[in-house]
């Protein structure tokens, strides 16, 4: 076993993860935390997160027989147009850095697969792959393996690396002998809360997705609230404000990884130009990405509250009034709620405080 464990770096390296180590399945510890942010209804409306309970801190009962997990990193960080500068021009669509590129599951878990497959070819095991695909503790797994911490935005954090990079693991039955963790290095910074724009991180070490941008851009289905939409900004498709301010992120690298590439311009295009798209622009050039999944409908809704958001102009308000009466009741309600911003009068209406709409 620790000949195999040795080969895991190789294998790892050769598939194009940046890092990879092994943690036991006992995370028993993590569980109080883990029922009282559920219990504060902190998932918001991802139901699953309940419905699967304690099965994300037991990987023994996830995957019966497993003894070790294997977590491999990979860094995602995109040769890019620059974050800060997209978030700075209120007329530009920011796309969250991981999903300007291919999808980061179709990715990982065809790699995970060969690696998997090259352990057995070994020592045979009974194993199962997952990329963000379960129920699954991944950046406890990863923290107890030693591939970083859990910083205080609750990502894991690399002193090497960031972070800016996707985790993947490996549930195995192999008694691999297991990495040490890493100690914490956040300290007393707390950069990531000050500029979360919607106070999500509700304290070191706990988000509230109900006011996270991501969940807000993402999972949430139906309207976002109104106090928050001027909070989100020219933010389209996640955030990562708190990954960009992070003193960490001076380590991070560019990625390796072609498929992570910016796509059809998205770390550049503006918020106009994006809202002409038609349905099935939508379909063809999200093909493959992350950004596929929320579907045009709620894609469209982001767009009109940045659109919102932005400085009037005449090329905004005629984009939003082409859609006024679109099919969409959900997208309709949040185009109105967008001319009625510009109803305002021809300025910037970024600078609202955070105390207004709260």
């Amino acid at each position: 076993m620790t000949g195999l464990a040795g080969q895991l770096d190789v294998w790892a390296a050769e598939l194009g993860f940046d890092a990879v180590a092994v943690s036991d399945v006992n995370l028993r510890d993590a569980e109080p935390g883990l029922a009282a942010w559920l219990a504060e209804g902190c998932h918001g409306e991802m139901d699953y997160m309940a419905r699967h309970g304690m099965k994300r801190a037991r990987p023994d009962e996830l995957v019966p027989g497993t003894l070790r997990v294997i977590s491999v990193r990979m860094n995602y960080w995109p040769q890019a147009a620059d974050a800060q500068e997209a978030l700075d021009d209120p007329a530009r669509a920011y796309v969250s850095r991981y999903a300007l590129g291919r999808d980061y599951h179709k990715v990982m878990r065809a790699r995970l697969q060969k690696l998997a497959d090259l352990i057995s070819a070994e020592a045979p095991h009974g194993y199962r792959v997952f990329v963000d695909s379960a129920p699954v503790l991944e950046v406890e797994l990863a923290s107890r393996a030693g591939l970083g911490w859990r910083g205080k935005h609750t990502l894991t954090l690399n002193r090497r690396a960031g972070s800016f990079f996707f985790l993947g693991e490996i549930f195995t039955d192999l008694p691999l002998p297991v990495d040490r963790p890493e100690e914490p290095h956040c300290g007393s910074c707390r950069a990531c809360l000050d500029a979360c724009p919607t106070g999500a991180i509700v304290a070191p070490y706990r988000v509230d997705a109900r006011r996270c941008i991501s969940y807000l851009t993402i999972e949430l289905k139906g309207a976002i609230p109104e106090a928050l939409r001027p909070l989100i900004g020219n933010r389209i498709y996640g955030c990562d404000d708190c990954q960009l301010v992070c003193p960490w992120n001076r380590f991070a690298k560019i990625t390796a990884e072609p498929d992570f590439a910016p796509r059809h311009g998205l770390d550049r295009a503006t918020l106009v130009e994006l809202f002409a798209w038609t349905e099935s622009d939508f379909a063809t050039r999200t093909a493959g990405s992350p950004i596929h999944r929320i579907g045009f409908e709620r894609w469209s809704r982001n767009i009109a509250v940045a659109l919102g958001n932005a400085p009037s102009s005449p090329d905004i308000v005629a984009v939003l009034r082409a859609r006024a009466e679109d099919a969409s009741e959900l997208v309709r309600e949040h185009v109105a709620w967008a001319l009625q911003r510009h109803a305002l009068g021809p300025r910037s209406l970024r600078g609202r405080s955070q105390a207004s709409v709260r």
